[in-house]
């Protein structure tokens, strides 16, 4: 009999999920921004983007801000607006019965310059956070983007081979990024008509002109000058991988500095061809770096190139450091370097920022990001001469708890952020410095919710409890003021461990914690030590102690919330996914008197196993073993790995466990919650698992998100008062 019951969808969660949320922004014109939204729509079971266009008005005057709104067609893959803010590039894909077309098209106001068919010269466009490159040449004649280079393969050839051959690919969340290309396509005007006549156009893939040790691949292109380019390289291993990138923050991987070929040379080349470029590599072989972003002066000359840097190998993130190079002198510098533990002086943790920064991260002389501070993000203005930091969205007492993202700047005294806490969503806001160079927040659109929804958040409160006896360790809780108040039994608390290990849980909107939080439950979401945001020092602690001090801080939270009131033994359930699915499965077998219920998504539960993962370093690494290209998982390593997993605990486990697992996750591999599953089978505990085809790690798909949110939400309601 199956013991997962489903009691209907939620009207909480499925409102919230589908409130927009904003990702990305730039602006078009002197006085006009536009930001893109990710909308989730549940009855299409798919993700839709939306755009919207805001007049920017700066008065004193307390002016209502309209919008204009369109929902961007899905055959648009990537659009960009140039410096000029006269044109905008276009990645198109369109999609027919007879099969899929490829275009890249450059518009000048509402008429099509240049339109190119790609589709026969490579692949799939690449517009992730890793590998996407689009940057306008400073003439606006030519644009580089990053595509999939087709098979080298010659159809009159009877030579089966090139079509099988092994490639690498780069990890979750596909198997078929492996060939990464820059692309450039140039037009010239035409004078006679509106549109560049095909016979008119270039388009190059780029290579380099110099052989390299192994194989390196590029992405993240920028133009500097008409003929610079600067661009992140990802190098194989020396055992011929390429180690999985996302979320993944110390891989080989630097800045390059690639010199297209002269103009001339490249007239009459035929379409699609590959092109050499002369190359030099920027940055030293033991520092993982990425996100170049070029400062010009006020003639456009390019004076200062910027990039974030990471150790190679070790910790999977760590506290990053913000580099730069002087363009005329070819001096490298370190601007924001690693901090190993705040000071009561200066309790500034470190720069931990998003895999990239913004397209055009630069105020003026100031660089804006966003980063981890503790449990929330903040912004950051760091200055590019002398590296200075100022936090300008400080946590204030008695003030809301939010996170900030940045989303684009104008260069000069503009930039557009979100923001959001965990019981309200996100908005939009705009930065902008007045005359007097003091910095004033505008709000250009706030999310729309029903009455009954908003009254329901108002009764959420969140607060941060730091837990004393394990510093830097703190939880963020989430709770309802009317229960948590109320005569009687304390709220079932839910600890939700997040993944990584090193990640944060911060005070950002969450719809699915929101929704259970709606749903009556208490929410602790500890960052326990190796979370970023508090230092490097604690980053490095956790390294071969997985298993022991992790599980021992939420253990702490856990006990310290009981000791304070807020919730009580005997009504404690746990969810996490990935490294919080390894502490969940932790925490029911140490623990096996402590949670009632368990909930885990793609957890992993036999580190010893997990050879087969996109990321073979992160075992060892984290672990505290050493990994090379000669590793190997011997009988001593893998006991080793075996005592510090949950497998090792399994005998123990007494509460009932729902396994959400992604068929195609190639991170925390399918077989570990399988393992679990037969393991706790063979042993007559009560288990579920679902398992979702074609879904990735995080689980993310509209209808995957969804039903795992209802599944945890019905495994809690069945067992999490049970004793």
């Amino acid at each position: 009999m199956a013991l997962l019951k489903h009691t209907g969808p939620s009207t909480f969660y499925t409102e919230l999920a589908e409130l927009p949320l904003p990702v990305s922004a730039d602006f078009v014109g002197g006085d006009v921004a536009r930001v893109a939204y990710s909308v989730r729509d549940h009855e299409h079971n798919t993700k839709r983007s939306l755009t919207k266009t805001f007049p920017i008005i700066t008065s004193e005057a307390d002016q209502q801000i309209t919008s204009a709104s369109s929902h961007d067609s899905s055959e648009v893959k990537a659009f960009i607006t140039s410096p000029s803010k006269s044109r905008q590039a276009i990645l198109r894909e369109v999609t027919n019965g007879t099969g899929t077309k490829r275009f890249v098209e450059i518009w000048a106001g509402t008429q099509i310059e240049a339109s190119l068919d790609v589709t026969k010269y490579h692949d799939v466009f690449h517009t992730d956070e890793v590998l996407s490159s689009l940057s306008f040449s400073p003439s606006e004649t030519s644009l580089i983007y990053t595509a999939e280079a087709n098979v080298d393969s010659d159809d009159a050839s009877d030579d089966p081979y090139p079509k099988f051959r092994y490639t690498p690919h780069f990890g979750e969340p596909s198997r078929t990024k492996k060939r990464p290309t820059v692309f450039l396509f140039r037009w010239t005007r035409s004078t006679a008509l509106t549109r560049a006549a095909k016979q008119d156009m270039l388009l190059c893939a780029l290579s380099l002109a110099q052989a390299t040790q192994v194989p390196v691949l590029f992405g993240q292109a920028t133009f500097a000058t008409e003929d610079v380019i600067f661009a992140t390289g990802y190098d194989y291993t020396k055992d011929g991988r390429l180690l999985g990138v996302k979320w993944c923050f110390n891989r080989p991987m630097g800045i390059w500095e690639l010199r297209l070929p002269e103009s001339a040379s490249l007239h009459g080349t035929p379409l699609g061809t590959r092109i050499s470029c002369n190359s030099l590599k920027l940055t030293p072989p033991e520092r993982s770096c990425r996100s170049p972003r070029v400062l010009y002066d006020d003639s456009r000359t390019p004076i200062k190139l910027f990039w974030l840097s990471n150790p190679v190998g070790g910790a999977h993130a760590s506290c990053v450091s913000l580099e730069s190079r002087d363009l005329t002198t070819g001096i490298n510098k370190v601007l924001v370097d690693t901090v190993m533990e705040p000071t009561p002086e200066n309790d500034f943790p470190g720069l931990y920022t998003e895999y990239n920064m913004p397209s055009s991260p630069f105020l003026g002389r100031l660089i804006v990001l966003q980063s981890l501070w503790r449990s929330r993000t903040t912004v950051l203005f760091i200055d590019t001469e002398s590296g200075a930091i100022t936090d300008e969205t400080k946590m204030r007492e008695g003030k809301p708890m939010y996170s900030w993202n940045v989303l684009a700047t104008d260069g000069k005294t503009r930039f557009i952020c979100s923001r959001s806490t965990p019981t309200t969503p996100s908005e939009v806001l705009l930065g902008y410095f007045d005359g007097h160079g003091k910095l004033n927040w505008k709000v250009l659109d706030r999310p729309v919710i029903s009455i009954e929804t908003e009254k329901a958040l108002s009764d959420l409160t969140a607060s941060i409890i730091p837990i004393g006896a394990r510093p830097p360790t703190e939880t963020l809780v989430i709770q309802s003021k009317k229960l948590s108040s109320r005569p009687g039994p304390k709220p079932v608390c839910v600890t939700f461990p997040h993944g990584g290990p090193h990640s944060t849980s911060t005070t950002a909107f969450s719809p699915a914690n929101a929704a259970l939080a709606l749903e009556g439950y208490a929410l602790s979401l500890p960052n326990y030590t190796g979370s970023m945001g508090f230092g490097e020092k604690y980053i490095r602690k956790l390294l071969g102690h997985c298993g022991t001090m992790d599980v021992e801080d939420v253990v702490g939270s856990v006990n310290e919330l009981i000791r304070l009131g807020i919730s009580e033994h005997g009504r404690q359930v746990v969810q996490g996914g990935s490294h919080g699915g390894f502490l969940s499965a932790h925490l029911i077998g140490q623990y096996p008197n402590l949670f009632n219920a368990a909930v885990m998504r793609n957890p992993v539960i036999s580190a010893g196993e997990l050879t087969g993962s996109d990321i073979p370093d992160w075992i060892y690494a984290e672990f505290g073993l050493e990994f090379t290209p000669q590793s190997l998982m011997t009988p001593a390593i893998f006991q080793k790995l075996f005592e510090a997993s949950p497998i090792a605990h399994v005998d123990r486990v007494r509460a009932p466990v729902l396994l959400l697992l992604g068929e195609d996750d190639l991170r925390a591999v399918p077989t570990q919650g399988m393992r679990f599953y037969h393991a706790l089978k063979g042993r007559d505990r009560r288990v579920e698992m679902l398992m979702f085809p074609k879904e990735t790690h995080p689980l993310d798909g509209v209808e995957a998100a969804r039903v795992s949110w209802e599944a945890g939400r019905d495994w809690f309601k069945a067992f999490a008062e049970e004793r």
